[in-house]
């Protein structure tokens, strides 16, 4: 070989694997909701989350008292995990979970928070710790723990103050982004008065400046985002009809609402949705997977308004059946889980192969 053709092929194979890496590295478009919320007795002494309560209905009393479900074989999921009842807190796991994550593409995490002191706080640094050594980011899900904005001013100075820092926390445009779950609880003018620029209590210009994305629920919403201060909305919820923020016929309109209103949409995609080992009144909103067809054809809709980012509900909220985490067929007594088929990564392989199509689309 000569040496032209010698460097012709040492190009070649740089290029290679320059594709190679690029088709690897996970994309910061795609976010994933991610629940730290699981226990187990080996490792925290208990379950938490396994043993969910089976939920009362809000006006019919046939559905009161119907218990908990008690973790191991029998869990509050229509599905059973590969990984059984594990602990959010155990650092193995964690690993896992994070591989999982950048196998499937996704470039960020969006973990559940519940304040300071809460269960899933004590393991976020493990969280940012092996997030980033499989070169992922983590952005955060403040559920609505807080009785005020006042309070929670004060939990996000928590926040930024102990993990900010972090290389794996994640930030747009050195903004981090914040996604705000039930927002709706509190009125727009006390929103306004913590986001808006000239707010009494504003974190605008300081360090607890950022991203802040509400959840859009119904279509009179939009008085509430034109005035609140968000920077953006997501949709959330993966049952398709559910609302008119998780109806993929109305994103169009939330995405036309967002360029008017110099706002983020950040549409959001899901497997399937099934709860009834928790609500087990809640058949109507129950979503088949249709062996992947659902969440392909939620995604393809999420594509066709051309998002700056995608959310993904979720990587394992099990109690809700909207998990892309590997699953494994299991009875227990005369109940039979619902399973993926022969693949148990088959979602995990799903997500990849969509956010490729996506950034081919891009």
């Amino acid at each position: 070989m000569n040496f032209r053709s010698l460097l012709i092929c040492i190009l070649l194979i740089s290029t290679s694997m320059k594709i190679s890496a690029q088709n690897n590295k996970p994309n910061e478009k795609f976010q994933i909701f991610y629940y730290g919320w699981y226990a187990n007795p080996a490792i925290d002494g208990k379950y938490e989350h396994w043993n969910h309560d089976i939920l009362p209905h809000w006006n019919n009393p046939k559905w009161n008292n119907m218990g908990n479900h008690k973790g191991g074989d029998d869990i509050g999921a229509n599905f059973y995990p590969a990984l059984g009842n594990y602990s959010s807190n155990d650092p193995e796991i964690i690993k896992k979970h994070m591989k999982m994550i950048k196998e499937s593409g996704v470039g960020v995490v969006v973990l559940s928070w519940l304040g300071k002191d809460s269960f899933v706080d004590k393991s976020i640094t493990k969280y940012l710790d092996i997030a980033d050594q499989f070169g992922l980011k983590v952005a955060f899900h403040i559920e609505p723990f807080y009785k005020n904005i006042t309070e929670l001013r004060e939990q996000l100075s928590y926040l930024v103050k102990t993990y900010s820092h972090h290389h794996a926390f994640y930030k747009k445009d050195g903004k981090p982004l914040y996604y705000v779950y039930d927002s709706y609880k509190i009125p727009s003018s006390e929103w306004s008065k913590l986001l808006s620029r000239n707010g009494e209590n504003t974190v605008r210009n300081t360090d607890l400046d950022g991203l802040y994305i509400g959840l859009w629920v119904e279509e009179k919403d939009s008085a509430f985002f034109e005035t609140a201060g968000f920077d953006g909305f997501y949709t959330y919820f993966a049952s398709e009809g559910f609302v008119f923020g998780s109806t993929t016929s109305n994103w169009s309109y939330l995405s036309q609402f967002a360029k008017d209103h110099h706002l983020i949409f950040i549409p959001c995609v899901g497997p399937g949705y099934s709860d009834t080992r928790i609500r087990p009144w809640n058949e109507a909103n129950f979503k088949s997977r249709e062996n992947g067809k659902y969440y392909e054809k939620m995604f393809h809709a999420a594509v066709k308004v051309n998002p700056d980012f995608i959310g993904i509900t979720s990587f394992n909220e099990w109690h809700e059946g909207t998990q892309i985490e590997p699953a494994i067929p299991k009875k227990s007594g005369d109940f039979k889980y619902e399973d993926y088929g022969k693949d148990s990564w088959f979602y995990i392989k799903e997500t990849k192969r969509l956010i490729h199509q996506f950034s081919g689309d891009k």
